[in-house]
């Protein structure tokens, strides 16, 4: 604990109550959080549920734990429930991303909930692209739905809509305790330093109370989805930031991400495994910092392209 300072006490004090939880826990990296949470939480004769489509940090995770690893279909909740029903483990984990990185879509959390109450089963959600994005006051996916559990594991980022550093875990102050004894991507981690605690209680400020700036990432969905005029290339279904506009062809994928380069446009091609086969893509990624005249540009970059 003696990496633990004052300044890193606030701040999970600070993020506990942002996002309506007893208690929180910092970690050095939202990969090392899932890493910590499923670790500590299952082994042997347990078994993790996880999306197909979940970050790989969640599947490694599960691989680590050593507990039976079953994966559903994207979404799948029918499947799910099928997993959850037969399982004899004596220990059940439904691991799932929010906000899908590479989809941009996002969980159906309070049935998801509801499926986790009904079998007995914990919930963790890693909500890295919806943490300071989603709810009215960026709170993410859980105020988004309108919805609370203590069944409910919840994790965030501190990278990308807080534009710092780090990860936490938010859950009941018993479980919190456990994952502070038992979690050793915690326990034997070096702590941030608590200057980026500091910083990070500045953008909570920021995320709580400018709401524009969630407003704006509103206006460039529109805008995108109201220009790119849709031709071979699909962009899938998102009310994020995260805009994929499905490609097909790996090399297709790197030869439109150059192409856009050239321009001064930044978009990366995702290509398999990252992605499914036949799925490459262009993982548009828009922000607040991004104004209309920019979203403009690539969209009409993208229709000379097709």
């Amino acid at each position: 604990m003696l990496g633990h300072s004052s300044a890193h006490h606030e701040l999970e004090e600070r993020l506990a109550a942002f996002v309506g939880y007893p208690r929180a826990l910092l970690f050095s990296a939202g990969y090392l959080a899932n890493i910590g949470v499923v670790t500590a939480l299952v082994g042997r004769g347990d078994a993790v549920f996880a999306d197909r489509l979940n970050h790989a940090s969640l599947n490694d995770a599960a691989l680590l734990a050593r507990a039976e690893f079953k994966r559903y279909p994207h979404l799948d909740l029918a499947a799910l429930e099928r997993l959850l029903a037969i399982s004899r483990a004596r220990r059940k984990l439904v691991a799932t991303d929010a906000v899908f990185s590479m989809d941009g879509d996002i969980a159906p959390v309070a049935e998801l909930i509801a499926l986790c109450e009904r079998h007995d089963a914990w919930l963790l959600l890693d909500d890295a692209h919806g943490f300071g994005v989603l709810g009215p006051r960026g709170q993410g996916v859980l105020t988004h739905f309108g919805v609370a559990s203590p069944r409910v594991i919840y994790m965030a980022t501190l990278g990308k809509a807080a534009g710092v550093f780090g990860a936490f875990v938010a859950a009941q102050s018993d479980l919190v305790e456990w994952l502070l004894q038992r979690a050793r991507a915690y326990i034997y981690t070096t702590a941030t330093p608590p200057l980026l605690a500091h910083t990070v209680k500045k953008s909570l400020d920021l995320i709580e109370t400018e709401t524009w700036r969630r407003d704006r990432l509103k206006q460039l969905i529109t805008v995108l989805n109201h220009i790119f005029n849709k031709g071979r290339w699909r962009l899938t279904p998102s009310s994020t930031a995260i805009q994929p506009l499905i490609i097909g062809g790996n090399e297709e994928a790197v030869t439109v991400s150059q192409a856009l380069a050239r321009d001064g446009l930044l978009v990366p091609a995702i290509r398999p495994p990252t992605v499914p086969p036949g799925t490459a893509r262009l993982r548009i990624s828009l922000s607040a910092a991004h104004d209309v005249g920019d979203v403009e540009r690539l969209a009409r970059a993208l229709n000379a392209l097709q």
